[in-house]
């Protein structure tokens, strides 16, 4: 089987903060050091990972180091890892949105990319007008694109729509007919960033199904990141995890999901504090602290939080709002407090939350939180929000450990049914 992407010693090097005069006098050096002297660009020595929790030293990070793996033709691979942790840099490189720092990228074959939202359309354009600009840019002929319009537009179910400028688009119609459009005009190299969240989920569903065609029934390659463990566990044969900018291990997508969340647990804390920043003085309100308090969860036993918010204005009819997702991101079930409240400037107010008969079983689990206005039926809007801020584990079914379930296996779910059970013969 032959290579259909090689990525040789790849890395990416960026400068932090805002464009200044320092700028053109780091240009000039290094361009007096690399192009007259002929010597090693200086600015190559320096720098840190990309770590995105830590303040650092240098204005120099590097957001990808030394990348260096093969994808077969043909091959799904599952690119995965935490926020920042290069995954949208690797695709932008391949897809030569921006450049690599050091090393080369070698594709064979077009390459179709879906990498935010609206990616490659014109806003004043039609739909239909950006279907036949995206092929041009693939390279296709006007012939190849009229052939495959038909099926681009029913896939997208945008049809109402196709001739109506995309500007007007709401976020999921931009992915749908995004989507339909690097699929259906047949690119040799399929590059698929988490877009696809955007989307409800019947369209998840035929997207996922699309690209299993892609890749088993038509021989081409996909390139697919993605938060969600269950779509990267059913479509991916092989996975690759990056951490800090850095290749932590690459195999097959079951192993590399394994030792990713494996990873994921010793990141669980107790307790959130606000980071000194000056978003934080822009935002009405943000969580100053999070902690849960409960001693040791267990499945029946209430998760008992302090949430501390610090308000910069005075807010009317806040609300919180937190979910409980699996060590797998799968999320389980939400919380939101059923009476709003107000924040006055200034000031710092404390809630106490209890969730009761959560009935989580055995295993990992964190907490996502948003503080905010609004609900889903009158619309929400979040000030802050801050994504698996708390983890905890559940390592016992009760104090007495009565159970029978003294063991729990990840194949039984995440939650513990409360029953009785009588024989009654």
């Amino acid at each position: 089987m032959s290579t259909a992407i090689a990525f040789e010693h790849i890395s990416k090097q960026y400068r932090l903060g805002l464009v200044s005069t320092k700028t053109l006098s780091h240009d000039l050096r290094r361009f007096w050091i690399t192009n007259v002297l002929g010597k090693e660009d200086p600015y190559l020595k320096i720098g840190e990972v990309n770590d995105r929790s830590t303040k650092g030293q240098s204005d120099y990070v590097w957001a990808l180091r030394d990348i260096d793996f093969k994808v077969e033709q043909g091959d799904v691979l599952g690119i995965i890892g935490k926020n920042g942790a290069g995954k949208s840099t690797l695709l932008k490189l391949l897809s030569k949105v921006t450049g690599p720092t050091t090393g080369t990228i070698r594709a064979h074959g077009r390459i179709g990319s879906l990498l935010e939202v609206g990616t490659g359309f014109h806003p004043e354009m039609t739909g239909r007008e950006n279907i036949f600009l995206n092929g041009a840019i693939l390279g296709m002929t006007r012939h190849e694109i009229q052939r495959k319009l038909d099926e681009i537009i029913d896939f997208s179910g945008c049809e109402r729509y196709i001739d109506t400028p995309v500007k007007r688009y709401s976020s999921g119609m931009m992915v749908r007919l995004g989507f339909a459009v690097a699929a259906f005009l047949e690119p040799e190299i399929l590059v698929v960033d988490e877009v696809l969240a955007v989307g409800d989920a019947e369209f998840q569903k035929k997207a996922i199904g699309k690209m299993q065609d892609v890749s088993k029934g038509e021989g081409r390659t996909v390139l697919f990141v993605s938060h969600n463990m269950g779509s990267v566990r059913n479509l991916c044969r092989s996975g690759i995890v990056l951490d800090k900018g850095m290749i932590a291990y690459s195999g097959t997508a079951g192993d590399a999901i394994n030792f990713y969340l494996a990873n994921r647990q010793n990141d669980l804390s107790r307790k959130y504090e606000c980071q000194e920043s000056a978003n934080n003085a822009i935002k009405p309100a943000y969580f100053e602290s999070i902690e849960l308090v409960t001693p040791e969860v267990m499945t029946t036993t209430p998760i008992e939080l302090i949430i501390k918010i610090k308000a910069n204005t005075d807010v009317a009819n806040a609300r919180v709002n937190c979910t409980i997702f699996g060590m797998d991101e799968t999320p389980l079930g939400g919380i939101s407090s059923p009476q709003t409240f107000e924040l006055k400037k200034d000031s710092v107010r404390t809630i106490r939350y209890s969730v009761m008969n959560h009935n989580l079983a055995k295993g990992k689990y964190s907490i996502f939180f948003s503080v905010g206005i609004g609900d889903f039926s009158t619309g929400q809007k979040d000030f802050e929000v801050v994504p698996y801020a708390i983890g905890f584990s559940i390592e016992k079914y009760s104090a007495e450990e009565s159970s029978a379930y003294v063991q729990w296996f990840s194949g039984w779910g995440t939650m513990f049914f409360q029953h009785n059970v009588e024989v009654i013969e």
